[in-house]
C-alpha cells in the first residue's frame, strides 16, 4: 500500500486534528522547528515547571504546549511567543533576521529594490 507522503520524499505531510494536511515543509525547515521545540522544552525544565503549568499560565492547551515542544509546523507563531514569553525568552525572537549579510551586501552595492513586490 502507497501512502501519499510516500509518493513526495522531498517532502513530509502533517496530519492534524482540523485539517487534513498541513503545508508541505522541507526536511531541514522540520530539524529547525524540531530543535526549536527541544529548546523551548530543555527551557521549561530548567526552570523546573510542568507543561501543564506552562498550559495554564500562557493560556493555551497543553496539546498545544506538546506540539511547541514537538516543532509542529501547524502551531501558530503567536503561540510560540506567547510560551516563549512566559519563559522570559520572547526578546530571542528580535535576532531573527536582525543580521542579514546578503541583504547588506546588495543594498551596499547599490541594487535598488521596489518597495512592495510586483502584483504580476
Amino acid at each position: 500500500m502507497c501512502h501519499k507522503k510516500d509518493k513526495i520524499p522531498i517532502f513530509e505531510y502533517y496530519t492534524t486534528h482540523y485539517m487534513k494536511t498541513a503545508p508541505a515543509i522541507l526536511p531541514k525547515n522540520l530539524k529547525i522547528l524540531n530543535s526549536l521545540g527541544e529548546q523551548i522544552q530543555l527551557a521549561r525544565l530548567r526552570r523546573r515547571l510542568s507543561a501543564e503549568q506552562v498550559a495554564e499560565r500562557t493560556g493555551i492547551s497543553r496539546k498545544t504546549i506538546y506540539n511547541i515542544e514537538q516543532g509542529s509546523p501547524t502551531v501558530a507563531i503567536g503561540s510560540y511567543l506567547q510560551v516563549l514569553f512566559m519563559l522570559g525568552l520572547e526578546k530571542d525572537l528580535l535576532s531573527v533576521a536582525a543580521a542579514d549579510p546578503l541583504g547588506r551586501k546588495l543594498q551596499d552595492a547599490g541594487i535598488l529594490t521596489a518597495k512592495r513586490a510586483p502584483k504580476n
